[in-house]
């Protein structure tokens, strides 16, 4: 397949990723054992995994790969890297060991997988990297603590177009330079799926032409929220603001909360923000009305409001960039729903070795620990004992 005979081979071969390159790069060469591995994280064909591959052949180490979702629970875990990062290769080359997909790893079904993963990471006399679409998934909240994460960003058209006319001059083909661009577009910063694209309508032929993209299908991925709320803030079309939320994987009340917390992010004139806000407040009757009387037809109002009618408020597009904001009640409701996960699994392991109830744990035990914890060294045997954080036990308070 062309995306395996045309992966790169090298670091600088790798397509739109020059900042994490480096810092790949700058790991690699300080990196001894202790050292925290690297989590690769960004969209799927975004190069995390053959950036790896290419690092291995570029510095002549042998590489150990495998799928989390291959090795879930613990003793997978255990039984296929455990030993392995603390051996010497056979002909005493380097190794890397990359783990790929990582939120394939145990869940409440197969709990433990992050745990042991965490111990061998702390133990490995080898350098490993794992790579993740979505870092930020509840169960790899402790696994964070132990990686330094390097983000992998969307790759653009251009860069796309840029490696298709490479692969179609080393395949001999004569293409319309329109194709390309049809392509790229399609595959929507996935580089994978471009060149699979590419090769499917380039089997058997020597010339392409905009006629044989045509059987191509659209994809609609989800976009992500920043670009939703830049779509909206960016333009003075009513109608594309409106169809900005549509590929969203959020629901429209959710984006609602994006919004306001953003106007005053992105508009400057104290008239265009009173005017956004009038017209979301707006919107914020018809979201209650919905709520309160399961009229769902009103959900066409709320929306024309909070999209085009934002939109609209400004005078001129701002040719800004705009750090946009997570919502502050999503922040706080995030913090306290982790805190409480947390807190529920640490008392039930604290419980269960002290053979008493959660309930009794909280009223009689917590207030004599609360006190103990203030000499160090038994609030650091404690942490060690029960697999915590020093600084996690504040949260047991």
């Amino acid at each position: 397949m062309w995306t395996q005979l045309y992966s790169p081979r090298k670091l600088d071969d790798v397509l739109g990723q020059k900042e994490a390159i480096e810092k790949i790069n700058i790991w690699f060469n300080k990196w001894k054992p202790g050292d925290k591995p690297l989590l690769l994280h960004g969209p799927p064909g975004s190069g995390k995994t053959c950036t790896v591959q290419a690092l291995s052949n570029e510095k002549k180490f042998d590489l150990i790969e495998m799928n989390a979702s291959d090795v879930r629970s613990a003793v997978q875990i255990k039984e296929v890297l455990g030993s392995s990062t603390m051996q010497q290769s056979l002909f005493k080359r380097g190794k890397i060991f990359l783990l790929d997909e990582i939120e394939g790893l145990s869940g409440k079904a197969d709990f433990g997988g992050v745990k042991e993963l965490i111990e061998i990471i702390k133990n490995s006399q080898h350098r490993i990297i794992l790579t993740s679409n979505n870092p930020y998934d509840q169960k790899l909240r402790a696994l964070r603590n132990y990686v330094e994460m390097v983000e992998f960003r969307k790759i653009t058209v251009w860069d796309i177009e840029k490696d298709l006319k490479m692969i179609a001059g080393k395949e001999n083909i004569s293409i319309d330079k329109n194709v390309f661009t049809i392509i790229s577009k399609i595959s929507k910063g996935d580089l994978r799926s471009a060149i699979t694209d590419f090769e499917r309508v380039s089997y058997g032929k020597k010339e392409i032409g905009i006629k044989d993209v045509e059987s191509l299908d659209f994809r609609e991925r989800e976009e992500n929220i920043f670009e939703v709320i830049r779509s909206i803030f960016k333009t003075k079309n009513a109608l594309a603001a409106k169809l900005s939320i549509n590929n969203s994987d959020k629901d429209p009340d959710e984006i609602f909360w994006w919004i306001e917390n953003n106007i005053v992010n992105e508009y400057e004139d104290p008239a265009e923000i009173a005017c956004a806000f009038d017209l979301l407040s707006k919107a914020d009757i018809f979201k209650k009305r919905i709520s309160s009387q399961q009229n769902w037809s009103l959900k066409a109002y709320m929306i024309d409001l909070m999209t085009a009618g934002v939109a609209l408020s400004k005078k001129d597009t701002y040719r800004k960039f705009t750090r946009y904001q997570y919502p502050a009640n999503f922040i706080a409701m995030a913090t306290n729903r982790e805190r409480k996960i947390f807190r529920t699994e640490a008392f039930e392991k604290i419980s269960s070795e002290l053979h008493c109830s959660r309930k009794k744990l909280r009223s009689e035990y917590m207030p004599f620990l609360k006190i103990a914890f203030k000499n160090k060294k038994f609030k650091k045997s404690f942490a060690e004992r029960f697999d915590l954080e020093t600084a996690d036990l504040k949260q047991l308070a």
